[in-house]
């Protein structure tokens, strides 16, 4: 028995072991252990809350995932900072003391990391608002991409190009986004078109609303636009508008646009024009050139 009560008083007299003080408070390895075993319980918690809010809402028949990500991300870091202020509690620390006493620190602290926490805050933004969500199609600095998910400190997209784009949050806030799926999914398709100044512009417009109007893929409840929209300088400049309800494949349907006006301006004999240069020369130039040949 006496061996025991050793291994007990030894086994005590190392959970009690001071390693250092915080906001005035002894923290001790068994401290530690109490508040290691407190977060791992939250962030469980965090993970079953979460689970049964996903199927809440899809049993409400939440369809929108956007919704169903935003709603489980700002539950888990509400869970999460309601754990670790426990935990601090329970082991004895005063949070007020402990901010009080690392303000200073804090300020200092602020200011390196000022970026880190305007990217936190822009999160917070976004996710709170939600005029973006995953499954978005953007235009961002003249890149379209889509949003495969969205972070507390970042936001991970996608490129035309399958390429994954890192984009911080404070970037989206701060600039001039376009969503092109914040209320519906309509997109306006343009293709410019220049023929030559001979052509019979009545025929050109026919042609081209012809061939607007047999694209199957646009949408069919809006009627396409033609427009004339330059005298250039070796065109007459055409612009032909079509709807769809897919942005995201803009550029393969655009090049199926394009396809349709050039076999059909040639079917009908129009020729799209190409630059030009006239070079016209003196008259005592042209007889310079006669008398050397």
């Amino acid at each position: 028995m006496d061996w025991i009560q050793e291994r007990l008083k030894l086994e005590s007299g190392l959970l009690d072991y001071p390693l250092f003080n915080l906001a005035g408070t002894p923290i001790t390895v068994g401290t530690l252990i109490v508040f290691a075993a407190i977060v791992l319980a939250t962030f469980f918690m965090s993970y079953l809350i979460q689970k049964a809010l996903v199927r809440a809402l899809r049993s409400r028949k939440v369809k929108d995932e956007g919704t169903i990500e935003v709603a489980r991300r700002l539950l888990h870091y509400l869970v999460v900072a309601t754990g670790l202020a426990v935990g601090l509690q329970t082991i004895g620390i005063n949070l007020s003391a402990l901010f009080a006493a690392g303000a200073v620190f804090a300020i200092g602290l602020g200011f390196a990391m000022q970026n880190i926490m305007q990217n936190f805050v822009s999160g917070v933004i976004l996710l709170t608002e939600r005029t973006i969500k995953p499954g978005d199609v953007l235009q961002v600095d003249q890149r379209i991409v889509r949003v495969q998910s969205m972070g507390i400190r970042a936001t991970i997209a996608r490129t035309l190009d399958e390429e994954e784009l890192i984009i911080p949050n404070s970037a989206i806030v701060q600039a001039n986004v376009t969503n092109y799926t914040l209320k519906d999914s309509i997109y306006r398709l343009r293709c410019v078109v220049g023929v030559v100044y001979s052509a019979d512009m009545k025929l050109v417009r026919e042609v081209l609303e012809k061939t607007a109007h047999q694209a199957a893929w646009r949408m069919q409840d809006k009627d396409p636009v033609i427009l004339l929209t330059e005298f250039g300088s070796s065109s007459v400049d055409w612009e032909v508008s079509v709807w769809i309800d897919d942005p995201w494949n803009v550029r393969r349907l655009k090049s199926k646009l394009n396809e349709l006006i050039w076999w059909a301006l040639k079917d009908a004999g129009i020729t799209i024009a190409f630059p030009q240069l006239d070079v016209h020369f003196d008259e005592p130039v042209v007889q310079a050139i006669r008398r050397a040949s």
